[in-house]
This record gives C-alpha cells, structure tokens and sequence, in this order.
C-alpha cells in the first residue's frame, strides 16, 4: 500500500479557519497561526528601529542604567557620612563634580539618587500597569453591574486631586522607597484600567473568547489568557510612559522635600538643595540633576512613542 502526505485541502482535516481579507487566519484554539504571528512581530520590530529618536530614548536608558548602578563601582564614593568641611567645592581633580553642601561627592550623589529614582520609577510603573490591567480587564470582561460599579469607583478616585492626595499621603507616611513606590502606583493605575477596559470590550466578543466560554473555561482563564495578552500593546505603551511619569512624580516631591529622605535621596531632592544656592554661582549643584530628569523622562516618552507606532502597524496587519 503506497503512502501519501496529508492533503490541507482533503475533506476530514481540520484546518485553519479563513477569514475576510486583510485578517489572520484563525486556529482552532482561537490564536494566531504562528507564520503570521511571527511576520507581525517582525514588523512591529522594524518599525520601532525605524525610528530614530526610539534608538536615542533606548541609548539615554541604558547609559543611565549603567551610570547608576555601574558607575559606583568605577568610582566609589561614601553616601552616607557628611563631611562638612569639603562643603559647595566646585569641581576638582579629587571632585569630578564636586560636593553639595553636606559634604557629599556630587557625582557620586548623582549615581546614588538616580538609583533610587529609576527603581521608584521602574517599580511604581509595573505594579501601576499590573493592577490596572487586572482591574480594567475583569471589569470589561464581566460587564453589566459590576462594570459600572468598578468604573465608578474609577471615576471617584480620578475626580480626586492626585497631586493633593499624594501630598497627603506622603506626608502622613514616612517616605521610603517602598511607600514612595505603593504611592505613585496607588495613583497611577487609573489610567491602565480605563484603557485595558476599553479593549477588554471589544476583546470578549470576539470568537476565541466564546471558545473559551462554550468549552468550560473559567473566567479567570479567559481573562488571564486570553483577554490581557491581546490588550499588550495598550498595556506596553502605558508602562512606557508611566515610568516617565513616575519619575517625575518622584522628582516633585523631592523638590517639594517631601521625598527620600536623607542621607536618601532622589534627583527631585538634589534639585530641592540646590534651590538655595542658585545665586551663588554652584552650578554642579542644580544642572546635573537637572538635566538627568529631563533627558531621562524624554527617553522613556520616546520609547512609548515607538511602541505605540510598532503595535499599531501590527494591529493593522490582523
């Protein structure tokens, strides 16, 4: 008896589902096949390195990066034990860029605050985004009364001031970097919920969602499987920009001293101390931090940029 290869085309095969022109086929299970999958994120990557200003956000991150946490070990500096006696120096052979007014190595003081802002930053923005893409994706997922209190509960916390409740809230608390952190996600995730729960909309009448109803699924798994991961371009662009934010937020209260607090610090609180020594000439007091808060901020923005367009154009191709 001669043997033969499978037909696709046989009666008695299960293949993948055609749909209308210009969408992906659809398997079985409800997901992509893994040819066109692959040909989406290809071109999501080509158009992220396409843009330039993308590679510059990327470039100013990882220098950042590697200045803060690196850096110490190239030159090592004590953070901890002022030394008032070396006071405003300006910038020296023995001072790279001198010292602050507690006696600290500015540059040294530079790398320890931006430790501790990129990780507030980084940290508050994950825990933002997952909270909110949990909370946004259940409450779209489920819908009817539950949405609408969920959504509510939404509404009243972004009616709120979050620049007065986070004040509050950090004056009240002492500011750590993990109550610093729970405080910029805590008023942060409003924005995740709203969008994720957008997308959740539309998500949940779509077929391989019903597959997932018809055949005995939990919620939690369509919502886990199924939902959240069709809505990663919402929810990576929104990440990308919430570190910038978070970052900011940060910097704001320290200029406000309401920050780390010493011998902690962040960029915002080098910029506080510097306030007061702005007519007198240190100029390796203000600039610095200055400049890293802005170029860092600029970096992530582009970033999401870039992201945005990538998800877009592979929303395009399905």
């Amino acid at each position: 008896m001669s043997l033969r290869p499978y037909s696709a085309e046989e009666p008695g095969h299960d293949v993948a589902e055609s749909g209308p022109p210009g969408v992906a086929p659809i398997t079985p299970e409800g997901g992509e096949v893994h040819g066109e999958r692959r040909s989406s994120i290809r071109r999501g990557l080509e158009v992220f390195a396409q843009n330039r200003l993308a590679l510059v956000g990327i470039g100013i991150v990882v220098f950042f990066v590697l200045f803060c946490f690196v850096g110490p070990l190239v030159y090592p500096t004590d953070q901890v034990t002022a030394n008032l006696a070396i006071s405003n120096e300006p910038p020296s052979s023995r001072h790279w860029l001198g010292t602050d007014p507690t006696g600290y190595d500015q540059l040294g003081r530079l790398m320890y605050g931006g430790q501790a802002s990129l990780e507030v930053g980084i940290a508050a923005a994950l825990l933002a985004t997952v909270f909110g893409t949990l909370y946004g994706a259940v409450s779209g997922y489920v819908g009817g009364a539950l949405d609408g209190v969920l959504m509510r509960l939404v509404d009243g916390l972004l009616a709120v001031p979050a620049l007065f409740l986070l004040l509050v809230l950090s004056t009240i608390y002492s500011p750590g970097p993990g109550v610093m952190i729970l405080l910029i996600a805590a008023l942060s995730w409003l924005g995740a919920a709203r969008l994720i729960r957008g997308e959740a909309l539309s998500l949940r009448v779509r077929e391989y969602v019903q597959a997932v109803r018809l055949m005995g699924g939990s919620h939690t798994r369509a919502v886990v499987r199924h939902i959240a991961p069709n809505a990663i371009g919402t929810v990576v662009v929104f990440a990308s920009f919430t570190v910038a934010d978070s970052i900011l937020t940060l910097s704001f209260l320290g200029y406000l001293g309401l920050g780390l607090q010493p011998p902690q610090t962040d960029w915002g609180g080098m910029l506080s101390t510097a306030t007061n020594y702005i007519n007198s000439g240190y100029w390796w007091l203000l600039y610095p931090p200055g400049l890293a808060i802005v170029l860092v901020a600029i970096a992530f923005n582009f970033m999401g940029d870039a992201l945005r367009d990538a998800f877009e154009v592979r929303l395009q191709r399905r």
